[in-house]
């Protein structure tokens, strides 16, 4: 997986409409960021404990919405040494009604990037728009018998019995994330690899269990070279710089998310690493800004 071939669609015999990929460097480890898609969502799931009128005017102020809003679909593909390690899988075709989600296997391909190549996959946390895309049909035949998959313990244990008393998702939503997670357990049990609070996957690639968003929630720390990068997951959506204090209707716990969100903007603006998330806007590279009690997104140039 190099780099050049991974920024440049036209090197793997592929071409696209628009740019679904992005590839970087920490230190000596690549990166590729790759879009699932988009996926519609109400804007009130994104600010459910503030004035409508005030989550409005933000939107607006955004120019999105004002009712619905397209949801960032990111997945990242990391190389450290002998390993390629799958971090997310989207959407895959758990929710159908999503026609412009479930990318990232034909993605993948076009990038030059053969599933059977992928020694580990690590799961920041079972929401269907995370394991969907390992219950893909033709991505479970090519995926290697031994693949790694790399998931919190405390994650595994809050799906056995999940509860949703905290969240304010679409009716639908609950559903399927429990019939979502409930497949992939089965469909995985003998290749997840559980681990409680920290797991070096390979040199330089940790995951790390933060909880909030769901109990197991793990982020994922990338450093090589004196560089870093962190790739929050479901820790932080657009909304958060400005208003991290904001509940997201998907949070199975709402207060220790605002919690986990402003620790990690926080380390990230004093760090000056790179940032990725699921749901900010692809390619979602970029640092954090201090910006007095909030903060600021500062995306980064992209460099071809």
């Amino acid at each position: 997986m190099k780099p050049d071939i991974m920024a440049n669609p036209e090197k793997s015999g592929f071409e696209e409409l628009v740019p679904s990929r992005y590839a970087l460097r920490v230190g000596e480890i690549d990166v590729l960021v790759i879009s699932d898609g988009v996926l519609p969502l109400p804007t009130e799931t994104m600010a459910t404990n503030v004035d409508p009128d005030v989550r409005a005017a933000w939107f607006k102020d955004m120019f999105v919405g004002p009712d619905m809003f397209d949801w960032a679909l990111n997945v990242l593909v990391l190389r450290s040494g002998d390993k390629t390690i799958l971090v997310d899988a989207g959407l895959g075709g758990q929710f159908p009604g999503f026609p412009r989600a479930g990318q990232f296997p034909r993605r993948l391909e076009a990038a030059g990037i053969d599933l059977a190549s992928v020694t580990d996959i690590i799961i920041t946390h079972m929401h269907m728009d995370h394991v969907g895309g390992l219950l893909v049909e033709d991505v479970k035949q090519r995926l290697r018998p031994d693949v790694r998959i790399h998931v919190t313990a405390a994650e595994v244990a809050f799906w056995r019995t999940p509860d949703f008393e905290q969240t304010a998702m679409p009716n639908p939503v609950p559903a399927v994330l429990r019939k979502t997670a409930a497949q992939f357990i089965e469909a995985y049990a003998a290749n997840i690899r559980a681990f409680d609070a920290e797991c070096e996957v390979a040199p330089g690639v940790v995951a790390r269990l933060t909880g909030g968003h769901t109990p197991g929630h793990c982020v994922v720390h990338v450093a090589s070279g004196g560089e870093r990068l962190t790739f929050a997951g479901d820790a932080l959506f657009p909304v958060g710089f400005d208003h991290p204090d904001w509940h997201n209707g998907f949070e199975h716990d709402p207060e220790e998310s605002v919690r986990v969100r402003v620790r990690l903007l926080r380390d990230a603006a004093a760090s000056g690493e790179y940032l990725v998330a699921t749901h900010l806007p692809f390619p979602s590279v970029g640092r954090v800004a201090v910006d007095g009690d909030a903060f600021r997104w500062v995306a980064s140039f992209w460099d071809f």
